[in-house]
């Protein structure tokens, strides 16, 4: 079960300060935010930082001078990242009229065939070559493990990958 953190008491001065004042610092972060919703959930935010936050000992009137400091940069935060939200976002409706470039089944079977005669230019590679391609294209192996694994030198491994990639353009290119 969730531990949960006692209002009566708390073991710092300064989350005493907070849990004292919580009213007046959601009203601070409602007045920033525009919702009393939001302006809770930026105290909680705030206390959840504080309940991590390294000891203060400074006075009292420093300390909530701290606290009210916190609400506000957290509520200034939260009201920006709540404005960019809604400059780049739309409604449902909207979402649905996207036409998606490309997704026509003309479009669809063209990317499958052209993937299908990489392929079969893949496969009349040598294997070694085959392998280092694949190993560096699709995997993101670097040249110079692959060059380890195979026994080779990096140098070859890149002319080696370098081949293989004009085979498939020019097989792609033949067919096409």
């Amino acid at each position: 079960m969730a531990e949960q953190q006692s209002t009566s008491k708390c073991d710092s001065p300064l989350l005493q300060a907070f849990v004292d004042n919580r009213s007046i610092l959601v009203k601070i972060a409602a007045r920033i935010t525009g919702c009393r919703s939001r302006a809770e959930d930026v105290v909680q935010d705030a206390f959840f930082r504080l309940s991590s936050a390294p000891q203060i000992t400074s006075s009292f009137k420093a300390q909530l001078s701290y606290l009210f400091q916190i609400v506000r940069n957290l509520a200034i935060d939260h009201y920006r990242k709540q404005s960019m939200e809604l400059r780049y976002s739309g409604s449902e409706e909207e979402g649905l009229n996207v036409v998606i470039q490309g997704a026509s089944p003309e479009a669809t079977h063209m990317n499958f065939a052209t993937l299908e005669n990489i392929a079969d230019a893949l496969n009349e590679l040598p294997e070694r070559t085959r392998y280092a391609f694949e190993m560096y294209r699709l995997h993101g192996v670097a040249q110079k493990d692959i060059a380890k694994e195979l026994g080779v030198s990096p140098t070859l491994v890149n002319f080696m990958i370098r081949d293989a990639l004009v085979h498939c353009r020019k097989v792609s290119n033949r067919r096409t």
